[in-house]
């Protein structure tokens, strides 16, 4: 027998033994089965590459409970055609890709007003703003947790004034809970002193934290959901099977696995399974760009986010990872070699007198829905559950995305407005 859905009350029938299927071996993929290993529900996580391998491996490593402000503010319209004419702005386009981008772009910048924006943020912000609380509960009695590390987070500015020209960001983080401590002059310098002069003025906040190797951290979840007793494949999922317009298998490359729920963790390759389910996703890759510079000396004492650059710089374990840039330009084309330049000449800006061993490049792909809000939820009927979208919060949002999901597929109800992530919304 396979599973059915009940058409007079919409609830799912179970013929088969609870068994899930999660798709993507990243953040959310990971939380979502620990969560549900945890009430004893069997699990099944399937990733092409294995635990912590993509987007959770190459970001910025920073639990940015502030992060709720979406990039598409007011007057970016009229603003994106100088940025990515300036050499020193941290955007990019790899223009033979315009066209395809197109659709997509044209949808993002309608949301840059004021009106968007602000139920953008307030969409945001409950799955980030108890980001380090959400990821020690994950964590917690775990080999993981040695990688979670609660910090102050700063915002680097060149002075009062460039903050001040920020205030309309900074006007939403306050209102969500989020109230910068200022420094500057004598107090900025003190407060990190391998700055260099072109940073002048700091906004810090509490409640935040990071995590000294994402990739790392991400494996050793993974091998808590096995100790769980979880199941994990290395597997390139191939087709979503429905059967009576419920799910009720997964193939790929290496078989068949039949399930009576899946949570798609696909991040930026979700477009073609949600496809298969009846919803063309306007979805697109930022390519994001990272350097790590091996056992750094010279930076930052804590995550910094340097406002000029659009790039945070943490230290981990490895050195200090400085991330950022946004580059368009689809999931096929090979690594850019401008943003690396770009990501050089910023931090040596920022740290004159930074000093190491060695340098490691990556690039990555963050999901980016058009309008800034992940998918989190059932689709329609069908047992399928969207877990993707993320943008620049996969990390931060991982857990407490990872938690609903496992509370929705085992019956209960969370304690949050689902509306804003409804997968259905672009149906």
């Amino acid at each position: 027998m396979t599973p059915c859905v009940n058409r007079t009350t919409g609830f799912r029938r179970q013929a088969l033994p609870q068994h899930v299927v999660v798709i993507g071996g990243g953040i959310v993929g990971v939380s979502t089965g620990i969560w549900l290993r945890r009430q004893g529900i069997a699990v099944t996580v399937i990733d092409r590459l294995g635990w912590g391998k993509g987007t959770s491996h190459g970001n910025g490593g920073v639990l940015a409970a502030c992060a709720m402000v979406p990039v598409t503010g007011p007057g970016l319209l009229t603003k994106a055609p100088g940025m990515l004419l300036n050499l020193d702005y941290p955007l990019f386009l790899k223009w033979g890709y315009l066209p395809k981008l197109t659709p997509w772009l044209l949808k993002y910048l309608g949301n840059a007003n004021d009106a968007d924006m602000q139920r953008i943020a307030d969409g945001v912000a409950p799955i980030v703003t108890d980001a380090v609380d959400q990821h020690l509960s994950l964590s917690k009695n775990t080999r993981a947790t040695s990688w979670v590390v609660e910090s102050l987070y700063s915002y680097a500015y060149a002075s009062r004034a460039a903050f001040d020209a920020d205030a309309y960001s900074w006007a939403i983080r306050v209102r969500h809970g989020f109230e910068p401590t200022l420094r500057e002059g004598d107090e900025a310098r003190a407060f990190e002193p391998n700055f260099g002069p072109e940073v002048g003025f700091f906004a810090t906040m509490g409640n935040h934290g990071y995590i000294t190797d994402p990739g790392g951290y991400v494996a050793a979840l993974g091998a808590e959901f096995e100790a769980l007793g979880g199941t994990t494949v290395v597997a390139d999922v191939k087709d979503v099977v429905l059967t009576d317009g419920a799910v009720s298998a997964v193939d790929t490359d290496q078989g068949r696995f039949a399930c009576t729920e899946l949570v798609l963790a696909t991040g930026a390759w979700s477009k073609p399974l949600m496809k298969k389910l009846g919803i063309d996703v306007p979805l697109e890759t930022e390519r994001g760009y990272h350097i790590v510079f091996k056992n750094a000396q010279g930076g930052p004492s804590h995550p910094v986010m340097i406002a000029s650059g659009k790039f945070v710089a943490t230290p981990m374990a490895e050195g200090l990872r400085c991330a950022g840039i946004v580059e368009f330009g689809g999931l096929d084309a090979a690594p850019s070699k401008a943003p690396f330049d770009l990501l050089r000449r910023q931090t040596k800006a920022a740290f004159p007198n930074l000093t190491w061993d060695d340098e490691i490049e990556w690039q990555g792909h963050r999901p980016a829905p058009s309008d800034s809000l992940p998918l989190i939820g059932q689709i329609r009927n069908t047992g399928v559950y969207a877990g993707f979208g993320h943008h620049h919060i996969g990390l931060t949002g991982g857990p407490k995305t990872g938690r609903i999901l496992a509370q929705l597929i085992s019956g209960q109800r969370p304690n949050l407005d689902l509306t804003p992530y409804a997968p259905t919304r672009f149906a």
